[in-house]
Parts: structure tokens; sequence; C-alpha cells
């Protein structure tokens, strides 16, 4: 509809409120009545029908709107995620943050430092200049509208600049690298980050993506995700540095294995993108047309009566009409451009070098690494659990995400991110990664925890933890794991799920 809205009332208009709204200036009621200002109503009506009533002819695939919704939950940027970063790069510029316990993700900035002023002059600086000193700020928008506080996340002023200082700080790091312990490699290895966009034919960054190519000596490169760093522990440079840091870049490998993906995902999505658009503008235009018609009409009419004023009614009249075909068909250009893609600013941003942990053989280090057959047993049990359960169930263990599998009801919506464990005996110790433990308190809503044990006899699925983040998990700081009895998961204070048919075991 932003689109449709948009042949009405100036872009940069909407622009403009749609911030002030989401900034918390404006309410619900400003925002309507901002809008419609200097609109003829009876016109916006008509051609917002006629846009709906196109989109109604269509048929409504609902299964394919609950997985994009499911999809786009899963890949949401919490609150908790904003706020931890804003909290850790406030640090950088330096900007002090007060923040306050009673609200979840509230904090109250000091006066905005002068170096992040500079940002706003850049060139691509599109949003509003930054404010010298911030309200009582949450990166919650539930809490930011409940409590009249000033909405910060990605798009508001304060957050770019603090993004845009961080990476500036950050590029001389990134340019030195770093070397990490790992508790799953076996031999050194090397991991080459890269930032591709795809850019269409008005220059517009239309996606961006990360890419992460791990490189080894013995073996070819491999994907990897981003994130997989959160459960690695930084460690000193060798004395002696693997030969694998040598080992040319797999920039061809990448190419053809990735970015040819990633531009073609892409081209569908703005293709089906730029199809609905066009359809939608003409519906408007041609609305708009007509009316023009309409007039044209009527001031011939009232001209040959002898109508006072008829020739400049129909003057006007004709230049809107001639002005409604420039724009029909500067905008026919422009969609036309917006679907010609290609990939541009392939860039390196760093490399690290992952090391086995020096430890990892320790019995004590050791029981922490995951058993891959226990593990397979209790994955297969889940997902034949989530199965039975009529859901669609995706195996994702192996990016890494912090989950193992994701499952949707596709009745009800509810997306469930897993975390699967599995014990060979009666009953045993959970260990969670940083990075498990990191997704788990910040998708709350969604993670859950399912826990298989006598995987070494007659598996046995415990009942379902969601929100497992809530429990008294104990840090191993000697890896940086965290630890719990499954004894602490079986208290009447869990949300438990129906008995599913597999039977159960009380450890």
């Amino acid at each position: 509809m932003f689109n449709v809205v948009g042949e009405v009332l100036p872009a940069v208009h909407i622009e403009r409120i749609l911030r002030d709204y989401y900034a918390g200036r404006l309410g619900d009621a400003d925002l309507e009545e901002r809008l419609l200002e200097n609109v003829d109503e009876r016109q916006f009506r008509a051609i917002c029908q006629n846009a709906l009533e196109g989109l109604a002819s269509k048929t409504l695939n609902l299964e394919m709107l609950i997985e994009r919704r499911a999809r786009s939950q899963e890949c949401r940027v919490v609150p908790e995620t904003i706020a931890r970063f804003i909290r850790e790069a406030a640090e950088y510029v330096p900007l002090k943050l007060k923040t306050l316990d009673n609200m979840p993700h509230t904090f109250e900035p000091a006066r905005t430092p002068v170096i992040l002023q500079k940002y706003e002059r850049e060139p691509n600086w599109k949003l509003p200049a930054l404010a010298v000193k911030y309200p009582r700020c949450s990166t919650d928008r539930v809490t930011a509208e409940t409590h009249n506080l000033e909405w910060v996340t990605p798009g508001h002023p304060l957050f770019e600049a603090i993004r845009r200082h961080t990476f500036e700080k950050a590029v001389e790091t990134f340019g030195k690298g770093a070397c990490f312990y790992s508790l799953q490699h076996e031999v050194p290895s090397r991991i080459d980050f890269y930032r591709a966009r795809v850019v269409d034919g008005l220059g517009q960054v239309v996606h961006e993506r990360l890419f992460a190519v791990e490189i080894r000596d013995n073996t070819g490169p491999c994907l990897r995700e981003s994130n997989m760093l959160g459960d690695f522990m930084p460690a000193e440079a060798p004395e002696e540095i693997p030969g694998v840091t040598s080992v040319p870049e797999a920039s061809a490998w990448l190419h053809k294995n990735a970015l040819e993906a990633f531009l073609e995902e892409t081209r569908k999505e703005r293709l089906a993108e730029v199809q609905r658009i066009a359809e939608h503008v003409e519906l408007s235009l041609t609305e708009l047309l007509q009316r023009a018609d309409e007039e044209i009409g009527k001031a011939m009419e009232d001209r040959e009566k002898g109508i006072a004023g008829a020739d400049g009614r129909m003057a006007q009249a004709e230049n809107r009409h001639a002005e409604l075909m420039a724009r029909r068909e500067r905008r026919r250009q422009e969609l036309e451009r917006q679907g010609a893609l290609s990939l541009q600013a392939i860039e390196r941003i760093t490399s690290i070098i992952v090391l086995p942990h020096p430890e990892r053989e320790a019995p004590d280090v050791r029981s922490m690494r995951p058993n891959s057959e226990t593990e397979a047993i209790a994955m297969k049990v889940v997902m034949d659990y989530e199965k039975v359960k009529g859901r669609q169930v995706y195996d994702v263990h192996e990016k890494n995400l912090g989950y193992d599998i994701t499952s949707l009801d596709i009745n009800s919506g509810e997306l469930r991110l897993i975390e699967v464990k599995g014990i060979g005996d009666v009953t045993g110790t959970i260990l969670l990664s940083p990075n498990e433990r990191r997704v788990a308190e910040d998708w709350r809503d969604c993670y859950w925890l399912y826990v298989v044990t006598s995987c070494n006899t007659t598996p046995t699925m415990q009942e379902p933890i969601k929100d497992p983040a809530r429990f008294p998990w104990r840090e191993v700081t000697k890896v940086a794991h965290y630890r719990l009895e499954v004894n602490a998961m079986t208290r009447p204070m869990m949300v438990r799920e129906d008995k599913p048919p597999y039977g159960r075991q009380k450890p």
C-alpha cells in the first residue's frame, strides 16, 4: 500500500511522518491526521479501493504468509540484541548510559558526544539530525510506547551514529585479524568474512549479507555462520603461525557456491515485489488519469456553454493529465531499473585463525564436547515428535544458529526454535554454549529446550521446556559454557506440553 499511497502523497512527506511516528513524536491519531492533511479523501479512498480489489482478485496463499511471518520472527533483531549492542558499543564512543532496572532494555543517555555528529554530515546520511541530548530511551517498542519513551532501534539516528562509529573504530582491528580457540576444531583453520551487496539499476543497495568461508589445509572451503564466533574463546596468536594462513582466498569458490545463489534469491524476491508494485501503481495512476479525463470533459462542456473560467480549468486539467502520463512513464522506467540487479562491493572484512583448544583432551573438558552419535539419536527423536504434532520441521544444527531445529505449526503460526540435548544415561548435565545461551535469552518467546535421555538404551524424551534461560545455569569459565542438571528442570515451575507419544522417564 505504501507505493499506492506514494502516488497520492509525496514520498518525502510520508517518510518524514513515519519517522516521527516511530520516534514516538506522533501518536496514532496524529499519524492519521498528518497523512490525510491536504488530501482529497474521496479520491484517496477510490485509489486505495482499486488497489485492494487488485489484491483481492489474486489467490491468497495463507500458508506462504504464515511461513514468511515465521521466518521474519526467526530473523528479527530483538530488543535484547539491540540493547546489548548499544550498551557495549557506547563504551567506544564514549557515551554514558544510565540503565533503568525497573523497565526492560531502557536507558537514559548523557549528552550526545560531538564525535557522533560528524556522521550526520556524511552524504549517505538520510536520517534526521542527532539531538543534543536524548530523553529516556528503550529498545523495546512496547515499553517505549507504554511509557512515552524514545524508541531506539535500527533506523534511529542515535543507533545509526553509534553503529557507524563502532565500525569505523573496528576497521583497524579487522585489518589485523584475530585468533581463537575452539572445542570443535581438531586442526587449525582460517575463516574469512566477506560482505556482499546486491545493487539495483538505480544504484540502491537492495540486500546486504555477511558470508564466512572456512579454509583448512586438507579439505576444501566451506560456508559457516558468522555467529559461530560466539562459541570461540579469544586466544593469543601462536609463536608458530599455522600454514593455513597463507592459503589463497577462496573468492571464486565463494562466488560459485554462495554469491550466485544470493543474487538469484534476491532477484527472485525483487522481481516479484516490482511486479506487485507495478500492478498497483498502474491501478492508482489509471484512476488518477480517469479523473483528469473527467475534469477535461467537464471543462469542455462548460466552455461550449460559455461558462466563465472554463478555459482555465481546461488548461489545468490538461496539464494535470500530461503530468500524470509523464509520471506513469517515469515510474515504469524506475521499476524496470529496480528489477535490474547485480553483485557489487564484494569486500573481505577480516580473517581469523581458529586453533584447537589446548585442553580439549583433558577429562573435564572432553566431557563437554557433544557425542555425535548421542546427538543424532536425540535429533531423530525430537524431529519425529514434532512431525507427529503436525508441524513443519527443519534441521538447522549445522548452521550453528544457537538452536538445532525450527518447527512451525502452519495452523496456529507458532514458531519454535528448538535446542536439542541428548544424554546417554538416565540423567546427566546439560551444557549450553555461549551462543546457545545468548539466543535462549534473546528469543524467550519462541526458544525451547528438548532433552532426550537414555540415548544409549531406550531414548526417552523429557517434557519440552519453553524459555530455558529462566533456569539457574552455572557458567563454566574454563571453556565459557553453561551447565544445568536435568533434575533442575523437572520442577513444577516449568511450562509443560501434552504428553508426547514416546513415553517419559523421570530422571
